[in-house]
Order: C-alpha cells, then sequence, then structure tokens
C-alpha cells in the first residue's frame, strides 16, 4: 500500500455508490453538526459532538476504508453485501444518539446505541477480514488498531448510553465520569487520529511527491508501534482513575501526533506538485497537530484526568485544525478520485479527459476554505479573548457557509460527472444487486 498503484482495480473495492453514499450521508451529518452548533451553542453540545465526530468523521473513515484498503491492498472485499448493511445501521444509530441528547429523551439513547454498535461491528468485521489478506505496512497497521478501537469504544458508548436511561453503571462497580473519559479519548485519539495517522503517511507522500527520507520512515515505525499503545494506556488510565498509566499513555500520544505532524509539515514544504484544496488543509492540519502536541504536552503532564484536559489544549485546535482540516482536504481528492475511475479512467489516452482537480470547482474550494478558516480563526479568538455576542453569532454563520459551500462543491461532482444519478448513489440497491453494480 505504498505509493500510487499503476493500475486502479476498482473491482476489488465496492461498487462506487458505497464509499460515495458513506461520503454524502457524512456531510449531511457535518452540515447539521454546524447548524446545531450555530443555533444551540453549548445546549447541544453533546448533540453536536455526535453529529460531526461520530455521523461525519466515522462514517467519512468507514467509506474511505471499505473503498481504499482493497484497492490499494490488491485484495478483494471479504463481503459487498455487509458494505451495503453498515451505514443505514449506524447512520440511524448515530443519528438517534444525536436526538436522544438533543431532545433530552434518554429512553432513545440505548436504541441508537444498539444500532449504531451493530452498524460499527459489521463494518470493522468485514473490513478485518480484508486487512488479513493485505501486507502490513505503516498505512495498515493503523487501520488495524483504528479497527479494534471502533469495537471498544462502541461497547463503551452503548454502556453509556444504557447509563443515561437506566443508571446501571453504579450497579456494576462503575464511575460515569470515568468511562466517559475513556470512551472519548478511544473515539478521538484512537479510531480517529489513528485513521488520520494511517492515512497521512500514504496519502502525504503520494500527493506531495516529496523525496523520502530515511529518518522520517524511522520515526514513523516508531510511532507506528508506540502510539496505539499510548492510546490504550491513556483511556485505561483515564477508565481506572491511575494518574500514572494516563500520564506516560499521554506522553506517548502526544509525541506520536507530533511525529505525525513534523513529517506532513516536511513533506508538504518540498512538494513537487501544484498547490491544491487537499494540501493547503493539510497544511492547517500540520500547524495546528504542533501546536496542539506542543502546548498539551505539560497540561497532561500535571493532570491527564481532568476532563477540562479531555482532549489536550486547546481541544479546538486539535478537534476543529488537526482533525477536520484533513477530513476535508482528503475528501477533496477522495471523491473526485473514485467518480473520475469510474467515469473517465477506461477513457484515458483515447480521448480528452478532465483531471482529477477538474472535477470540483476550484472557485467554490478557495471560498469554503477562506470561510472555514476564518471561522476557524474566530472560534480561537473567542476561546482566547472572548468575543462580544455578535461576532460569536457571526461566526456560526460563517462556519456553515463554508461547510454549506464544500458540501455543495462535493455534491456538484456526483451531480456533474458521475456515471450514477445522485438518487442512485444514495439509495442504491440491495446486497445481491450491490455485487452486480458496476466495478
Amino acid at each position: 500500500m505504498s505509493g500510487i498503484p499503476g493500475d486502479i482495480d476498482a473491482s476489488s473495492g465496492p461498487p462506487m455508490t458505497v464509499p460515495l453514499r458513506h461520503f454524502v450521508v457524512g456531510l449531511a451529518f457535518l452540515v447539521a453538526g454546524v447548524a446545531v452548533g450555530a443555533v444551540d451553542g453549548r445546549a447541544g453540545h453533546l448533540a453536536q459532538v455526535h453529529l460531526l465526530l461520530a455521523g461525519w468523521v466515522c462514517l467519512t473513515i468507514m467509506g474511505a476504508m471499505t473503498q481504499f484498503v482493497p484497492v490499494w491492498g490488491g485484495v478483494a472485499l471479504h463481503s459487498r453485501r455487509l458494505a451495503v448493511v453498515q451505514l443505514p445501521l449506524a447512520a440511524f444509530g448515530f443519528a438517534g444518539l444525536a436526538a436522544g441528547f438533543l431532545g433530552d429523551w434518554p429512553v432513545l439513547l440505548p436504541v441508537a446505541g444498539a444500532l449504531a454498535l451493530a452498524g460499527v461491528w459489521t463494518f470493522a468485521y468485514n473490513v478485518g477480514r480484508t486487512l488479513l489478506g493485505v501486507d502490513l505496512d505503516v498505512t495498515t497497521v493503523h487501520f488495524g488498531w483504528a479497527l479494534v478501537f471502533f469495537l471498544l469504544v462502541t461497547v463503551a458508548g452503548f454502556g453509556l448510553a444504557l447509563d443515561h436511561a437506566a443508571g446501571l453503571l453504579s450497579a456494576v462497580g462503575f464511575s460515569r465520569g470515568s468511562l466517559l473519559l475513556s470512551h472519548a479519548t478511544l473515539a478521538v485519539f484512537g479510531v480517529v487520529l489513528t485513521t488520520v495517522a494511517g492515512a497521512l503517511a500514504q496519502l502525504a507522500p503520494m500527493f506531495t511527491q516529496a523525496e523520502d527520507r530515511r529518518f522520517e520512515s524511522v520515526l514513523l515505525r516508531a510511532e507506528t508501534v508506540a502510539y496505539p499503545l499510548g492510546v490504550l494506556a491513556l483511556a485505561g488510565g483515564r477508565l481506572l482513575g491511575t494518574e500514572a498509566l494516563a500520564r506516560v499513555g499521554g506522553v506517548v500520544v502526544v509525541a506520536g501526533l507530533a511525529v505525525v505532524a513534523v513529517v506532513l509539515a516536511r513533506r508538504l514544504a518540498s512538494a513537487r506538485v501544484d498547490w491544491t484544496p487537499m494540501l493547503t488543509r493539510y497544511a492547517v492540519a500540520a500547524v495546528s497537530l504542533l501546536a496542539w502536541a506542543a502546548l498539551t504536552a505539560l497540561r497532561w503532564w500535571r493532570d491527564p484526568l481532568s476532563y477540562g484536559g479531555l482532549f489536550g489544549w486547546p481541544a479546538l485546535v486539535l478537534l476543529v485544525g488537526g482533525v477536520g482540516f484533513v477530513v476535508l482536504g482528503t475528501l477533496y481528492h477522495v471523491v473526485p478520485f473514485i467518480v473520475w475511475v469510474h467515469r473517465y479512467s477506461d477513457r484515458l489516452g483515447f480521448e480528452d479527459v478532465p483531471m482529477i482537480d477538474d472535477l470540483y470547482d476550484g472557485r467554490v474550494a478557495a471560498a469554503d476554505g477562506a470561510a472555514l478558516a476564518l471561522a476557524y480563526a474566530l472560534l480561537l479568538a473567542e476561546q482566547w479573548i472572548g468575543l462580544g455576542g455578535p461576532l460569536v453569532m457571526g461566526t456560526g454563520v460563517v462556519a456553515f457557509v463554508g461547510v454549506a459551500l464544500f458540501a455543495g462543491n462535493l455534491v456538484g461532482v456526483l451531480v456533474e460527472h458521475s456515471p450514477r444519478s445522485l438518487a442512485s448513489v444514495l439509495i442504491g440497491g440491495d446486497g445481491r444487486s450491490a455485487d452486480a453494480e458496476d466495478p
């Protein structure tokens, strides 16, 4: 899985509708999450977290892994039918969790949690079975660990949902606060950032064409071994209330993400290709991760167990700058790439075809990038110096405009260039027809 394959064999992956459906549904969660934040602010915090991290980021990860593990690995996806089933289960589950928090309906949470668990475990089994046939490298090891974290985080989340509805944790000797800390740690540092680190190990050299350097390979191999163990130690220490274990895990997690950021920054600085929306957003992520690592190291060393330091400091820099901009940038390549492969790749050399980056509107990409960067800066200003009420509301509006432009630009790729209609992408077929769809 190193380098871009000379021959893309899309038939080893799922039908194109499967990953694209994940991305489109994920975009809907993104727009909904930003809208909830703009309208309800802190009152809708838990709903917004589940809309953005579970609904947008995790569904995007599920779609991307289902597509690219078999395609990059050169093996057949274990089951196309399971790939079709995982999305509605997970999406309805994540939406139900957000609705339960937003409407204060605790009875809904266990039902939604069970659906989310079923969808995520279906995905983890399917991609895990596929990974067994793929050669190990930095990316595949990260993806394997991410699947483990997917399983752990959904079990913890289901336990929290049951406790919301029936208060069961105290009866079995668990502290709700400790399980919440562990659940959030596994979600962000386990599922999301382990996947991000693995994907960047593949995508950054591929799309910067920067020269490989030996010391970077050594650093990444060390990070591949240490980082997942650091996440387990941090989550375990927080679950058990063991400060020493959490402190060690926190140090390893910070060091691992700093390595990812340094290697990404060096490759971006040495890029030998034209700058694209993908690389611009990666640059924001690299700077954000470096800043977050520097600011978080001392805080976690002093107190790795506090809820206020759950995601380090400032959490906004990690979640918006480090995670959000990576996903935004990746989608600006992945969605057009999948469409291009199925619509234009077999015409290459026989007629003029657009390049992958020609499928979206560059002016809209520049506009959404500017809007989201401005919203990010305003959010940081609000956290550090405080803003007046109108500016806070304005920040939400700017963020909403940015994500609406971003989502519209990618949906436009599907409408204008996809060999299948948008309705077909969204509705698709059942498990039997999935195997018969276009490769």
